[in-house]
């Protein structure tokens, strides 16, 4: 069966990565999203395990169509009543664009009424609808004549990892950092910094990652559960195999930040982990605090946007000096979505990314502060 993991624009790269790490060898790259082909077993696993997937959606029926009503028909081939209990509430989410439909959200009303149907069809009762909080979601995706029906066994975004108690303003997504940190190459031996950690998902996902803990450990809620197939002995086994103690950190992971307030919060978050008290979580400004010697890696989410400060060409400013002075032969990473900011950095950069932070477009730069007798290339 076709399984599509859905993931933040720009990202789909260091998602297809990361599952070809975990075992899946034919992985294709669409929009916002990749498909492999698996089973039912590879959707628990994939939940579990996947850091940079927003949620793990399972192909019910893909077909063509040329009027409205033939969306309700095929919608009406499918063995919903075979899916899930009429006890348990639904809702129906995706993206529909097609000039065949005067009204965007027909095609969900379509697809409703064809499960609700099926369902009185076959048991005399219907399923009741919760927009806010269902038990499970049905995925609806239209382009033109095109249609793809899944349901998404993820439920709420696995981005929702249950461990981020409380964070500032605009905080980093825990599903961005992750990928963030595997684009960056870090091996998960040498150090890792965060000089502006805010409430510390940069430093924590490198932890995980690190230690080999699923990301969303303390997740309780996944609407695979809530499916009539439901293995909950296949998943208890799958909990019991992963790490979820560890005694030391594989690699050294540093988190600094100029407030009290966001280190507190960032300490908190990590002490959800057996390793959070390992992170070393100081609270410095970036030009007061130490660096350990190179190699080491530097992935950072310096203010900007909803975060801007007053001082922003200052900031950035002194963040491109400690880079210059302080960190040669480190490999420097940081993520804004402000070129006023970059510009201020004053170097040029080996390598651009673009992509989404939630809905803020940024862009995600490499600056490899080179060492010896190679100059740094500096940008006026």
């Amino acid at each position: 069966m076709n399984i599509v993991l859905k993931t933040f624009f720009g990202l789909e790269p260091a998602l297809a990565d990361e599952l070809k790490e975990l075992g899946f060898s034919e992985v294709e790259l669409m929009n916002r999203a990749v498909r492999i082909k698996g089973e039912w077993k590879d959707v628990y696993f994939l939940n579990l395990h996947c850091r940079c997937a927003i949620s793990v959606l399972v192909e019910l029926k893909t077909f063509t169509i040329s009027q409205e009503k033939d969306l309700y028909n095929e919608a009406l081939k499918i063995k919903w009543t075979e899916l899930f209990d009429v006890r348990k509430t639904f809702a129906i989410r995706g993206a529909v664009n097609s000039s065949i439909f005067k009204h965007s959200q027909f095609p969900f009303l379509l697809v409703k009424d064809a499960i609700v149907d099926t369902f009185r069809d076959k048991t005399g009762d219907r399923p009741d609808i919760n927009t806010k909080t269902p038990h499970i979601v049905f995925d609806l995706y239209v382009r033109e004549k095109e249609v793809v029906l899944s349901v998404n066994t993820s439920g709420i975004p696995l981005f929702q990892r249950g461990y981020r108690q409380s964070t500032g303003e605009a905080p980093l997504n825990e599903v961005v950092a992750a990928a963030l940190i595997r684009m960056s190459g870090w091996d998960r031996k040498s150090a890792f910094i965060d000089p502006f950690c805010g409430s510390g998902t940069l430093a924590i996902e490198a932890a995980l990652l690190a230690c080999n803990i699923p990301s969303v450990l303390e997740r309780n809620h996944f609407s695979f559960k809530n499916l009539k197939n439901f293995d909950s002995e296949y998943w208890e086994s799958l909990l019991e195999k992963v790490n979820k103690y560890v005694k030391e950190l594989p690699a050294p992971i540093y988190a600094s930040d100029s407030s009290s307030e966001m280190v507190l919060k960032a300490k908190r978050n990590a002490s959800t982990f057996s390793f959070g008290r390992l992170i070393q979580f100081t609270n410095e400004s970036m030009e007061e605090r130490s660096y350990p010697e190179a190699p080491a890696t530097l992935i950072t989410n310096p203010p900007y946007g909803e975060r801007m400060a007053a001082d922003l060409e200052e900031l950035y400013g002194d963040l491109g000096s400690v880079f210059k002075h302080k960190l040669q032969g480190y490999s420097c990473f940081v993520i804004s979505s402000s070129d006023e900011g970059f510009n201020s950095i004053g170097l040029k950069p080996d390598k651009k990314w673009k992509l989404f932070n939630g809905d803020i477009e940024c862009s995600f730069r490499k600056y490899s502060i080179y060492s010896g007798s190679k100059k740094q290339v500096t940008v006026e």
